[in-house]
C-alpha cells in the first residue's frame, strides 16, 4: 500500500509539472504575438517620417530657389525702371551756334542735360522746328544710326542741328524761335534760334533744314 501511494504521488507532481510547462509556452506564445505588431508599427512610423523629412526638404530647397528668382526679377524691374526714358520735364534744353568756318552747312547745337534726379534713356531724334516769318520749317531726320544713351543725373548730350547759309544777297526766311521735342514725348520746349538770322528761299521741294540723332553732336559733364 505504502508502494501505491507513493506511486500515485509521483504521477501527480509528474501531471503538475507537464501542465506548467504548457501554460508557458502559452504564454510566451502570447506574448510573441503581441510584439509583433508593435515591431512593424514601429518601422512603419519610422519609415512614413523619413519620407515626411525628405518631402520638406525638397519644399525648402524649392522654396529658397523661388525666393531667389523673385528677388533676380524685382532686381531686373528696379534696374529698368532706374534707367526709364528721360522726360521733358527733367531736361534742360539749351542751344548754340555751332558753325565752323569753311563748313558747307551752318549747325546749331542743341544739348538736354538730365536734372531729373535720376539716370535716364534717350535715343533716337528730335523732334526740330523753325519758326519763322513764313510759317513753320520742321527739320528732317539725317538717317544715321539712333543707339539708345544712358544719360546720367546731371550729364549732358547733344545733337546738330543742320540748315544752309543765306547767301542769296536777299533777306530769305527769317528765323523768329526753336521748338524742340525730346524723343518718344510729346512735350516741347521753345527756345531763341541762336543761329544764322534767316534761312535762304527755296522752291518749296523740301526742307532744308537736317537734324542728326541724339549723341550726334558731343556728350559732354
Amino acid at each position: 500500500m505504502r508502494v501505491n501511494k507513493l506511486t500515485i504521488a509521483a504521477l501527480a507532481v509528474v501531471a503538475g509539472l507537464s501542465l506548467t510547462a504548457c501554460q508557458n509556452d502559452d504564454d510566451a506564445a502570447a506574448t510573441g504575438q503581441s510584439d509583433s505588431p508593435a515591431s512593424s508599427s514601429s518601422s512603419s512610423s519610422s519609415s512614413s517620417s523619413s519620407s515626411s523629412s525628405s518631402s520638406g526638404g525638397s519644399d525648402s530647397d524649392g522654396s529658397a530657389q523661388g525666393t531667389a528668382e523673385d528677388s533676380a526679377g524685382e532686381s531686373s524691374g528696379q534696374e529698368q525702371s532706374a534707367t526709364g526714358k528721360c522726360r521733358t520735364d527733367e531736361l534742360e534744353v539749351t542751344a548754340q551756334d555751332n558753325t565752323i568756318d569753311g563748313d558747307e552747312d551752318n549747325t546749331v547745337a542743341v544739348t538736354f542735360t538730365n536734372g531729373g534726379g535720376r539716370d535716364c534713356s534717350i535715343a533716337g531724334f528730335a523732334g526740330v522746328d523753325l519758326k519763322t516769318n513764313s510759317g513753320t520749317v520742321s527739320a528732317e531726320r539725317t538717317g544715321e544710326p539712333a543707339p539708345a544713351t544712358v544719360l546720367k543725373d546731371g550729364k549732358s548730350v547733344s545733337f546738330f542741328i543742320s540748315y544752309p547759309a543765306n547767301d542769296t544777297g536777299g533777306s530769305g526766311v527769317r528765323v523768329t524761335g526753336l521748338v524742340v521735342t525730346p524723343p518718344n514725348e510729346t512735350k516741347s520746349v521753345t527756345l531763341d534760334w541762336p543761329g544764322a538770322a534767316s534761312l535762304p528761299v527755296t522752291d518749296g521741294s523740301g526742307t532744308p533744314v537736317k537734324v542728326g540723332p541724339i549723341g550726334s553732336a558731343g556728350q559732354g559733364d
